[in-house]
């Protein structure tokens, strides 16, 4: 039923071309301060929506009755703004010191235990049957837990998102996640990714020199880049690449050979646990020439070096200003935000200053034309309507999954692609479905940290329902899919009966270790009241109810033919036109409303 109603709104959704109807001088390009005159309720929205994640009709009132100075310094340098009184992550104890280091793979694993009669902290049976079974039990535990940790960790941090008093603190860190770009995937340790996202909260707004080094000495960036492996004699060349390539510099700033060079300075640093630590001995200290230099750089040699070259500071401003501004930007206006950001020796903050005071910040071109993140689209709806915490229901993980950006699991080392990619019709329908659940929630919703669903759970939960029917170990580990036949079935049960350990087992017995241990998401679903909203406003008709709906939802206007058409619906599902007259029956009719206005093109934008 939901997919017919959220595919019944797609005429809704392709109903208009993805632009702006905002009506603003002609200030692109211009980084002068943008005057008190010219600061206003949309001028306040338009920066509350930007350099935070949106809010409610009160959050922008009293951003406007701020000059355009104050309003800035507010959200960039937090003067004035509440403490950011946030708890810290909940972690659930699943975490055995003898799991680190993990090993890269089962089969590593299981070598590592002939070789020394344990691992991952379990020794090997004496005797017995699948000598190796508990310690490849713990291997798909932690496989497990880890990842369960980590979708906790998401929702922690996107909870932060929704109830902080400085939003830019968690829009810069999020900024810095896509740019250094890590993932569970591979880092396969959360408290890794944790204190990746602690470091991009706490120095997202300092010093970029600052934060470069602590992200090239994060345990979580040098366990995705291979840093184990880059030694004096062989170096991985991985880190140096990225480093110039996507953390700094852009493509063609730099030679094959300056990767080289750059590489051997990085050789030997590493972590242990989840500290940085070089060895020594691993470590090539020996001279390299490295972007038309001589010297025996280490890795802050090569960072320092890198910062001075010339393309540096425009590719890092220039990133920032597309995702905060619009996605066009001119070589003037590049090379002139980069000179003001050497100017302040790298410090983030003033740089971001001067964008959302310039005048170029409020130009048409800038205001409702840029497509909303998934992550933004779900948070910002839940500020617009004023919800103190994210819910638990709908499912943050999955919803923003399934939009395309899954918080901890980007897609490679350069993150995400952002702009037009976010849309399409099939992530259209999907954008209609977050709204549908928001407003009538799934009753048969099953969340993933509690249930398998993923793409292994079939195998999980076959294992499970065998063992519980009574079947031995073999006949319940057999393949779900069993088109090999009956032969190759006799086969694999031969080599199971003398194997060292059963994996299927081994991985659905993980799960439930897993699941033991790690603490559930709160389900709690949105609390809303929009009749509420509605008759605190006193609104009488199904217009005025679409134009405050509009208001404070949408950045961009609608047109005269849809607003006219969207209160023809409310007045339908009233089945009346007196709004105040409807009031015992005004929520339901409400939130079909609400359900059809943030699956409009218009919603996507901000």
């Amino acid at each position: 039923m939901k997919k017919l109603i959220a595919a019944a709104t797609l005429l809704l959704l392709t109903a208009g071309p993805f632009a702006s109807a905002q009506e603003s001088p002609d200030w692109a390009g211009d980084l002068s301060p943008i005057s008190a005159a010219d600061w206003n309720r949309e001028t306040a929205r338009h920066l509350l929506e930007r350099a935070g994640f949106g809010g409610t009709p009160a959050e922008i009132d009293a951003l406007a009755k701020l000059s355009p100075q104050a309003a800035v310094r507010r959200l960039v340098y937090f003067e004035g703004a509440p403490a950011a009184e946030l708890p810290a992550f909940d972690h659930s104890g699943i975490f055995d010191e003898g799991i680190d280091p993990f090993p890269p793979s089962r089969p590593a694993t299981t070598a590592l235990a002939e070789k020394n009669g344990e691992a991952l902290g379990i020794k090997v049976k004496a005797s017995g049957n699948r000598p190796q079974q508990a310690i490849v039990n713990q291997f798909f535990y932690w496989l497990r837990a880890s990842r369960l940790e980590t979708e906790r960790v998401a929702v922690w941090w996107a909870n932060r998102m929704v109830a902080t008093p400085r939003p830019l603190q968690e829009k810069m860190a999020l900024f810095w996640h896509g740019h250094f770009a890590t993932s569970e995937e591979k880092v396969r340790d959360y408290r890794k990714m944790l204190q990746q996202v602690e470091l991009f909260q706490r120095e997202g707004l300092g010093n970029f020199r600052s934060l470069m080094i602590n992200v090239a000495q994060d345990p979580a960036m040098l366990a995705f880049l291979d840093a184990g492996v880059n030694v004096k004699g062989s170096p991985n060349e991985n880190f140096a690449r990225e480093i110039m390539e996507l953390f700094t510099m852009g493509v063609g700033q730099y030679s094959e050979q300056d990767i080289r060079e750059a590489a051997r300075a990085f050789t030997g640093w590493n972590f242990v646990g989840l500290t940085f630590h070089v060895d020594a001995d691993k470590h090539d200290a020996g001279p390299k020439t490295f972007l038309g230099q001589t010297d025996t750089y280490d890795g802050v040699g090569i960072i320092d070096r890198i910062l001075e070259a010339p393309p540096t500071a425009g590719f890092i401003s220039g990133k920032l200003y597309r995702y905060f501004v619009r996605d066009d930007i001119t070589p003037e206006l590049r090379a002139a935000l980069g000179q003001r950001l050497r100017a302040a020796r790298y410090d983030i903050a003033p740089l971001l200053e001067t964008i959302f005071l310039s005048k170029d910040f409020y130009a048409e071109a800038s205001r409702g034309t840029r497509i909303k993140s998934p992550v933004e689209f779900v948070v910002s709806t839940y500020r617009r309507l004023g919800q103190p915490a994210l819910p638990g229901v709908p499912d943050f993980n999955r919803v923003t999954e399934a939009l395309g950006q899954h918080l901890l699991f980007p897609p490679t080392v350069a993150g995400w692609t952002y702009g037009r990619s976010w849309i399409t019709p099939s992530l259209l329908i999907e954008r209609g479905n977050f709204a549908l659940d928001l407003a009538f929630p799934d009753i048969e919703f099953i969340p993933e940290d509690r249930y398998p669903v993923y793409p292994t759970g079939a195998e999980i939960r076959a294992v499970h329902q065998r063992l519980r029917a009574g079947e031995d170990m073999i006949s319940a580990t057999r393949p779900v899919d069993e088109k090999a036949g009956d032969d190759m079935m006799a086969m694999s049960n031969k080599v199971d009966r003398a194997e060292a350990f059963n994996t299927r087992y081994a991985s659905y017995r993980g799960w439930q270790m897993a699941i033991e241990r790690v603490k559930p998401i709160v389900r709690n679903l949105p609390r809303l009241d929009l009749a509420q909203m509605v008759l605190t406003k006193e609104l009488k008709t199904p217009l005025e109810v679409v134009d405050y709906f509009a208001a404070r939802f949408l950045a961009v206007p609608l047109s005269d033919d849809t607003r006219r058409q969207l209160a023809s619906t409310l007045e339908h599902e009233l089945g009346s036109a007196d709004v105040l007259a409807s009031a015992t029956v005004l929520e339901e009719p409400l939130r079909v409303l609400l359900h059809l206005m943030l699956s409009r093109p218009e919603y996507q934008l901000g």
